[in-house]
């Protein structure tokens, strides 16, 4: 996962996320997830209580993706139906055995869900807007829910070290702040509509609180 963040990387592979029948497929899926995790650690430390949790989870996604049984993990809806018929979810509480795709993909999109806030705010924060209250307003309306008194307080602590909102634009590496705000105008549909699949999708099978 070395190299620098692209935004326009992260753009093109949720956008080739969603097929006609408006399943995810999950090989642009986690594309898209290494793209956010280069820009988590291009932030430094700050976000490595995150962005370990998240590179943890889509390796685990990857084998799965790649192995004996990958061609049950091509779309998200293909993993749901192949692990619940086959009894690998953990429902009530986890068992010993490894944590199954749906428990995976589940931790990733409460991930997404306070990128997806975070990137908005930037987006339509004005020029004196301060990252830190954008970020902990958009991890208090997700993530923080998940997380225990000690990781939350140190995430606040964390917050208040961000850098402008100028400084987080030129991260996106795509030109001026213009053109990030523009392509972040672009790419955010694309995230909200995977999130907005995904979402549904594990609500209908209750599958929004596994252990």
């Amino acid at each position: 996962m070395a190299g620098a963040f692209s935004l326009r990387e992260v753009l093109a592979a949720f956008r080739a996320c969603v097929t006609e029948r408006r399943e995810v497929l999950l090989g642009p899926y986690l594309c898209g997830w290494q793209g956010l995790i280069r820009f988590l650690h291009s932030l430094g430390a700050v976000f490595s209580f995150i962005s370990k949790d998240a590179v943890a989870k889509v390796q685990i996604m990857e084998s799965y993706c790649g192995g004996e049984q990958r061609e049950r993990y091509v779309s998200l809806q293909s993993m749901v139906e192949y692990e619940l018929a086959s009894g690998l979810v953990d429902i009530q509480k986890r068992s010993g055995r490894p944590d199954s795709g749906c428990r995976t993909v589940l931790r990733l999109h409460r991930a997404l869900r306070w990128l997806q806030l975070f990137l908005e705010g930037l987006r339509t924060g004005g020029e004196d807007s301060r990252t830190s209250v954008i970020c902990a307003d958009s991890y208090n309306a997700s993530l923080a829910a998940y997380h225990p008194w000690v990781i939350r307080k140190a995430a606040a602590v964390a917050f208040c070290t961000l850098p402008s909102r100028n400084a987080f634009l030129e991260i996106m590496n795509v030109g001026t702040p213009e053109e990030a705000v523009a392509m972040l105008g672009e790419a955010l549909p694309y995230i909200c509509d995977v999130y907005s699949i995904t979402q549904e999708l594990f609500a209908q099978h209750k599958l929004l609180d596994l252990p």
